[in-house]
């Protein structure tokens, strides 16, 4: 016999089946609202351990899926070098990212939590990944539209391994080629760098017209959130001192430092990392005039601002000596997001207990979770928090390599062409009897990409990753009848009686990262010089530099033929070859002055005393053999 339904108990079913079906509505994870009601909504039923939780960034190698859950972790990151495994795959990446997303997921919230790493020339902690020219060397192509090509193809790379945030671009203007960081600069000239910050929407996408200013914008999968770097002033430190002093006007501070931010801001970066280095003795970490004051209320950032590593604890020094004063003192100057990255229980202890006897106001906290969410609102993270393997083909793509190997020919600059300008040397001939190959920067893949590649500090040899170097790309650039003999550093007697038609020399600096970087004397690495003056005494001699900035060269400019500045071209060296044997001609410019010596550091262009060796924007060009 079946049940009758009174029309009272049925009614009273609606509405609990209403009421179920509202219950389960949550607003903030509606795609359809509209990004500012949904931060709203979250922020609002987010416990002080939840904000918190979303202002820390932990290493890869301190996370695990019940941190990620247990604390309410919102970002891990990796440094420099640190991976899943040597020579991971892509693949195996996603699935590290993807486990620690997990964690985050399984939240009572379920806000997915985000991953950064720093892809500064290309994807550069990932086996096989298409390694790009360092900044510098881009600074001379004056291509925007070039660097944004760059820009995307990196995004996809990052992308391939399941990361959707990438610690680029850094927009110093390196002021003193003696900084350890100055390869991460496109130029002395803010010009150069604000034309280069449309590497931003190359990683993030092309911002709507409509799109409110100041306001981050990553147009979706395919795509990185980025992040504008280190703010400011980080290329002007006295000395060329990695973390140290810029001793500058406000207007100077504006005019020569500021510039790039304004332009990067305006293309929608979801980011800004802040510099270890200090304004006038005070540390960009708790310049809350600039930080606050500056970028966000006056320039009216809406994006998140992130430390560097440890970024806060170096607001003591030495670091790390009051803690619970460099918390205070990074929250307070408008840090969002702290790099914290190991210890995160004392972070979250020292912040937390700050804000419970209202020494931090929780508007403070507010405003950074809402910055945080806000970016992981608009570039999908909440509907697309998991990766996937739909990208792993883009890892190291011939197509990327194809436009590494265009970056690299067009970062070149010819500085010098033959002994006379009625003799010019280059382009070489592709046929002859016997040429000779030297230098120690000839047949090394971990030289000619520099710091920032597979380690932070970079490596040595040809197994670290995949790539071409400049002597393979001679081998297979020359006429099949052409011998090409390679020593890496040849005596004279071997030269002399070697009966060689011309000789390639490449040598330069050894690759560093940051304060390993810093240098006094600027010179060529033993035996470089030695190399220079054994092979390029006895015959014909193109040098080819590889360095992260100007070096020393006037002592053997007049043994040497001709001379290249390749700057640090990455994984495709055949890019090298392209214009030295006539295939493409040399069109770059120095985006940096060339000094004679040391001794006139700082110089750079407009400088009463300014007497280089090579003037800024100094470049021969050639003719090539294709008509490129």
């Amino acid at each position: 016999m079946g049940t009758i339904l009174t029309p009272q108990v049925g009614f009273f079913l609606l509405l609990l089946c209403s009421s179920i079906a509202e219950a389960e509505y949550v607003k903030y994870k509606d795609p359809k609202v509209p990004v500012n009601l949904r931060v709203k909504d979250l922020l609002s039923r987010m416990t002080l351990d939840e904000k918190i939780g979303q202002m820390v960034q932990i290493e890869r190698k301190v996370a695990s899926a019940d941190i990620m859950k247990n604390y309410f972790i919102g970002s891990v990151l990796s440094g420099g070098g640190s991976v899943p495994g040597p020579k991971a795959s892509a693949e195996a990446w996603v699935n590290m990212v993807n486990e620690f997303q997990k964690g985050a997921l399984s939240t009572r919230l379920g806000i997915p939590y985000i991953y950064g790493i720093d892809a500064v020339h290309g994807h550069n902690n990932a086996y096989n990944a298409t390694i790009f020219p360092h900044n510098v060397g881009l600074g001379v192509t004056r291509d925007p539209e070039l660097v944004k090509r760059i820009g995307a193809a990196t995004a996809l790379e990052v992308r391939a391994t399941g990361i959707p945030y990438s610690f680029a671009p850094c927009i110093a203007v390196c002021r003193d080629p003696r900084w350890g960081r100055c390869y991460e600069s496109y130029s002395e000239d803010h010009g150069i760098v604000q034309m280069m910050t449309e590497i931003i929407p190359g990683l993030q996408g092309d911002v709507p017209a409509d799109y409110p200013k100041g306001f981050p914008y990553v147009a979706g999968k395919r795509n990185v959130a980025g992040c504008a770097k280190h703010f400011v002033g980080d290329g002007g430190t006295q000395r060329g001192i990695n973390e140290n002093n810029t001793v500058i006007s406000l207007k100077g501070l504006l005019d020569i430092h500021m510039p790039a931010y304004l332009d990067s801001i305006k293309k929608g970066v979801a980011t800004v990392m802040v510099s270890y280095s200090s304004w006038n003795g005070v540390k960009m970490h708790a310049d809350r005039n600039l930080v606050t004051g500056f970028l966000k209320n006056k320039l009216k950032f809406r994006g998140f601002v992130i430390s560097d590593w440890e970024g806060i604890d170096r607001i003591t020094s030495p670091p790390h000596a009051n803690y619970t004063y460099s918390v205070l003192a990074g929250v307070q100057a408008g840090i969002d997001m702290v790099m914290v990255p190991n210890n995160y229980q004392e972070f979250i202890n020292d912040l937390k207990s700050l804000v419970a006897s209202n020494v931090i106001p929780m508007r403070r906290i507010d405003d950074a979770v809402r910055r945080i969410l806000r970016v992981k609102f608009i570039m999908g993270l909440f509907e697309n928090p998991m990766a996937d393997l739909s990208l792993v083909n883009q890892l190291g793509s011939q197509e990327h390599r194809e436009l590494a190997r265009e970056a690299v020919r067009k970062s070149l600059v010819l500085l010098k062409n033959g002994k006379s300008a009625h003799k010019p040397l280059i382009p070489l001939p592709k046929k002859a009897p016997k040429i000779l190959v030297a230098g120690s920067h000839a047949d090394n893949l971990g030289y000619q990409c520099g710091g920032w590649t597979i380690e932070w500090q970079g490596v040595t040899g040809n197994d670290q990753t995949r790539g071409t170097t400049i002597l393979t790309a001679v081998k297979n650039t020359v006429d099949p009848s052409t011998q090409v003999v390679f020593n890496e550093n040849p005596d004279p007697n071997f030269v002399k009686s070697g009966g060689f038609s011309y000789a390639i020399v490449v040598v330069g600096e050894r690759p560093y990262a940051e304060t390993f970087g810093d240098s006094n004397n600027l010179t060529i690495t033993e035996p470089g010089p030695s190399t220079i003056k054994n092979v390029c005494g006895a015959v014909r001699c193109v040098v080819v530099v590889i360095s992260g900035r100007p070096v020393v060269i006037q002592p053997y400019l007049a043994t040497i033929d001709a001379l290249v500045a390749a700057w640090l071209p990455g994984t495709e060296g055949q890019g090298v070859a392209d214009p030295l044997f006539g295939d493409y001609r040399f069109t770059g410019k120095l985006a940096r002055t060339w000094f004679k010596s040391v001794d006139q550091l700082p110089m750079n262009v407009g400088d009463p005393h300014y007497d280089p060796l090579f003037p800024f924007g100094f470049g021969l060009t050639t003719n090539s053999t294709k008509g490129y």
